[in-house]
């Protein structure tokens, strides 16, 4: 876990839970700088099509919704800087006026199939299409993908902390690309096995059918 993180959730009643239950507690002096991003961190959001994102209300209840799309639709625009495409969906906007009272989110990406996820804590911005959010960004943020659907507004996200979780408890699943992907591996290789065989047995096919030539001749 960053320290940066940590020291972020570890709260005055974190460290005395932490002590009534364990005899210490794990706080300390709070990290300089937000965490930015590295080399693995951008990987693994580059690789994800869906997160969890979660606010919070006005009154400050919890929220938290699913994020679907192509790979790669969480854009790494910079160390410290996330974007993604919000499109048009069933007009409820809840996350929308909620970071607009509150910027404060948490992401959850997960990867059920390797087991790991990470979490993240980032401040987010609305930002309209007709608004450039900054030079180079708008490129970064638009989707490819036309057939995605209608974009109604842009979301912007600025790395605060994260922290990778261990992968203790998170159950393997497997998405139907990767079964395909797998069942063509092993169809493949059936074929190739096939193909050996049928080479392996040829000569003793060709002799056979020269001794039934010979005994009607």
């Amino acid at each position: 876990m960053t320290e940066h993180y940590l020291h972020r959730h570890l709260t005055p009643a974190v460290a005395a839970a932490q002590l009534q239950a364990y005899g210490q507690s794990q706080a300390g002096p709070m990290a300089p700088q937000p965490d930015r991003l590295g080399a693995r961190e951008v990987a693994f959001i580059s690789a994800r099509d869906s997160f969890y994102l979660a606010s919070l209300t006005e009154s400050g209840a919890p929220y938290i919704q699913h994020r679907g799309g192509p790979v790669g639709f969480l854009r790494v625009i910079d160390e410290r800087t996330l974007g993604f495409a919000d499109y048009a969906g069933n007009r409820q906007l809840l996350t929308t006026g909620h970071v607009r009272a509150d910027p404060r989110v948490a992401l959850f990406l997960m990867d059920y199939r390797a087991r790991r996820r990470l979490k993240i804590d980032a401040e987010a911005e609305v930002v309209p299409l007709h608004v450039n959010p900054a030079p180079n960004q708008a490129t970064w943020l638009r989707p490819q993908d036309a057939e995605a659907g209608a974009v109604e507004r842009l979301f912007r996200l600025k790395v605060v902390a994260f922290d990778w979780n261990c992968p203790q408890f998170i159950t393997p699943r497997f998405t139907a690309t990767d079964v395909e992907e797998r069942e063509r591996a092993l169809r493949e290789h059936i074929a190739t096995l096939e193909q050996q065989l049928l080479e392996r047995q040829r000569p003793a096919r060709d002799q056979g059918q020269q001794g039934e030539e010979l005994r009607d001749g």
